[in-house]
């Protein structure tokens, strides 16, 4: 899982599709505990399936980043399939998304106050 530190406030993290999606969440919730002040893009373009577990840790994830930290997280490059997942559990109104990494940074760097 490539990370990126985008800048000093920003987190970009390529996921990678299962097995290694779940293991990627928890290394992502663990860098944020440790710099609880950055913002998060997760690039979803080589995830082609989330499973219950996946979206578990997804949820998990904004919760510490975007409600226990007033920072934004957003999910970027989903594909139709992925997004028909959010779609149907209604987890579409939970999250922010972005068509790629640069609508995603963009987005956060236009309305850094934005919840």
């Amino acid at each position: 899982m490539p990370v990126q530190s985008w800048s000093e406030n920003i987190l970009v993290v390529e996921m990678q599709d299962d097995p290694v999606l779940s293991d990627d969440l928890n290394t992502v919730l663990d860098r944020f505990k440790d710099r609880p002040d950055v913002d998060v893009v997760l690039d979803f373009t080589s995830i082609s399936y989330l499973n219950s577990s996946n979206i578990a840790k997804l949820l998990k994830l904004r919760k510490v980043v975007t409600i226990s930290h007033p920072r934004r997280m957003i999910l970027c490059a989903i594909n139709s399939h992925v997004w028909g997942v959010f779609l149907i559990t209604g987890l579409d109104k939970l999250f922010d998304f972005a068509d790629n990494v640069s609508l995603g940074l963009a987005a956060i760097q236009i309305d850094p106050e934005q919840d």
